[in-house]
């Protein structure tokens, strides 16, 4: 090792290693450098491998993308439409789950992408920031809430609540905010999808916490109402998350870009709102953050 490291010192022509400090050597300024440039140099070399091997294997490119069901359901088809009309033929493979399962199937290699909601600091993470949604009370047209624009969460005291699963990020801010509040957290329901807690608030079974942009079709119908609530972290951040170490196929890579670029072209910084034109046509603006990592 020691020649070897010789050898190489001697190719660049500067030493890679500071000698005067005790053992271990720190790596000098060239020696951090080239260190970045050779982790890059491997982390292509096996992309290559890879993307050699799905080649071979299988015609098709494939992308493995995770994500939750809210975003499978209301932002990823439109995501997807932008995505194949620029690289058609891709077979995508879809993950839906909650965020630690999601960081799981990162972990292990199930998926190379995960598109999540409040993605964690995490040293062996990387993210880029996608579109700023929110967390809204929905009910049915017919609840006292329904003509409100915001409540407390003091005034759902005796509310029955239809929630999402116990491992549910935005469940677990509703349960907080319930907690400091000294409000009663009843529930009705729980564990179910959103469609099915839209469902059920629609008919009157109680009141539920969902994604703004889960519930376009249903307030344009006016199946549902929805409103701000006080007491509560509201806005929900998204974010496509990979692991550091993990390489990225050119798949993988192709829907980041067109992902930011998507992202780019958006020009609020406000969270998903309703615009209202008339009650025969209205639209759902998903409106994200002016902001792209490089």
């Amino acid at each position: 090792v020691s020649v070897a490291l010789k050898k190489l010192e001697e190719e660049i022509g500067t030493p890679l290693f500071d000698r005067s400090q005790r053992h271990p050597f720190p790596l000098t300024a060239a020696g951090r450098l080239l260190y970045s440039y050779a982790t890059r140099i491997l982390a292509m070399r096996t992309e290559v491998r890879s993307s050699i091997r799905d080649l071979v294997e299988d015609q098709q490119p494939s992308l493995r993308l995770g994500t939750h069901e809210s975003i499978s359901l209301y932002l990823l088809p439109s995501l997807m439409r932008t995505f194949n009309e620029a690289h058609p033929g891709v077979k995508t493979e879809l993950v839906c789950g909650n965020t630690e399962g999601l960081l799981t199937a990162l972990a292990n290699g199930t998926i190379e992408l995960a598109l999540v909601g409040d993605a964690p600091d995490e040293p062996q993470l990387e993210s880029h920031f996608i579109m700023r949604d929110e967390l809204v009370l929905i009910t049915s047209p017919r609840h006292r809430f329904a003509s409100c624009k915001q409540v407390h969460v003091k005034d759902l005291a005796g509310e029955l609540l239809i929630v999402q699963g116990t491992k549910s990020m935005l469940r677990e801010r509703i349960v907080q905010a319930f907690h400091e509040s000294e409000t009663p957290f009843s529930v009705s329901v729980e564990n179910i999808a959103i469609e099915a807690i839209k469902r059920m608030v629609a008919e009157g079974l109680g009141v539920g916490f969902v994604p703004l942009m889960s519930v376009r079709d249903d307030v344009a119908n006016e199946k549902l109402s929805f409103l701000r609530l006080e007491g509560v972290r509201n806005e929900w951040n998204l974010s496509l998350v990979w692991r550091k170490k993990n390489s990225i196929s050119r798949t993988a890579q192709d829907f980041m870009d067109v992902t930011l670029r998507n992202a780019a072209e958006r020009s609020d910084d406000r969270p998903g709102e309703l615009k209202k034109t008339s009650k025969q046509d209205r639209i759902f603006v998903v409106q994200p953050r002016r902001q792209v990592h490089c």
